[in-house]
């Protein structure tokens, strides 16, 4: 069983949790998700199988979509709803104009240094390790993305918004510096993924109903590794440049910056490559 099934992540279980999962259920040897979800984030998370495990570092590099709820007034030491309080403040009354202004220095290219709950490593250590350990230290900021942020409602104490991003950006940090912006503090208190990468809702199998499901259900709703990297620029070769793509043997083809995939005249996946001087520089090469 080779692909990417898109899991509706419930609230409470890890990513690891939802992996061994699919993994016991399918009675599968090679499973991996991509694209961390927090245990109370709920939505899109890719699970690679078998040989889509290959490619799971290149899937992780889309842009993701979020609905999130922030609440105002109450900050914690994770930035979310699964923190101890660290601070509360009263909240200012808030006008849809207020909140446009605030969220405005939110759009658009910017730094954020990552949360002290994240697992970015620093001198070989996660940064939740230290965390709970009860350490803080300096973090150097990343530059992030966020193509659209959507303020889809709002009331005294609680913002609803809809977030498109890049790879990288923590939606928890997003609702720590709106709260500080505003002066009342703020965190996380939900948070649904619809989308990363290539791979949306409308793909998405809740975990809970895939005890119930025939490994030939399953199969049929598997994403092909071709699909899987849509985000790349694609590369078709002949039946001849094929057998050269999948002995590792460079062929010349139309000039193009980045990675790119290659297909065979099936549509079936047979490298990932840069092309470097008019010609393949392969990355992956796939049976």
């Amino acid at each position: 069983m080779d692909g990417v099934l898109v899991i509706d992540k419930p609230l409470g279980p890890t990513s690891f949790d939802v992996v061994r999962q699919v993994r016991s259920l399918l009675k599968v040897k090679k499973a991996g998700h991509t694209g961390t979800l927090d245990p109370m984030a709920t939505g899109v998370l890719p699970v690679c199988l078998g040989e889509a495990t290959k490619v799971a570092g290149y899937i992780t590099e889309g842009d993701k979509a979020y609905d999130a709820v922030v609440r105002l007034g109450v900050e914690t030491d994770t930035q979310d709803a699964q923190g101890k309080p660290t601070a509360e403040s009263p909240v200012p009354p808030l006008t849809a104009a207020v909140l446009e202004a605030v969220l405005a220095p939110f759009r658009g290219t910017f730094e954020q240094v990552p949360p002290m709950y994240s697992a970015v490593k620093i001198a070989g250590k996660r940064l939740y390790e230290l965390a709970r350990a009860g350490e803080e230290v300096e973090r150097a900021s990343r530059t992030v993305t966020v193509y659209e942020l959507v303020l889809r409602d709002f009331s005294a104490d609680r913002l609803t918004l809809s977030v498109r991003c890049s790879k990288g950006f923590y939606v928890r940090t997003l609702a720590y510096d709106i709260g500080r912006a505003l002066g009342c503090g703020a965190h996380l208190e939900a948070l649904r993924r619809t989308a990363s990468g290539p791979f949306n809702l409308s793909r998405a199998l809740p975990l809970g109903e895939l005890a119930s499901l025939s490994r030939e259900t399953v199969a049929g709703r598997l994403v092909s590794l071709g699909d899987a990297l849509t985000d790349l620029p694609l590369v078709r070769v002949g039946a001849e440049d094929a057998k050269r793509v999948s002995h590792g043997v460079p062929v010349e083809v139309a000039p193009q910056p980045g990675k790119v995939r290659v297909l065979g005249p099936d549509d079936a996946l047979l490298a990932m490559a840069e092309v470097v001087g008019g010609r393949l520089r392969y990355l992956r090469v796939f049976l």
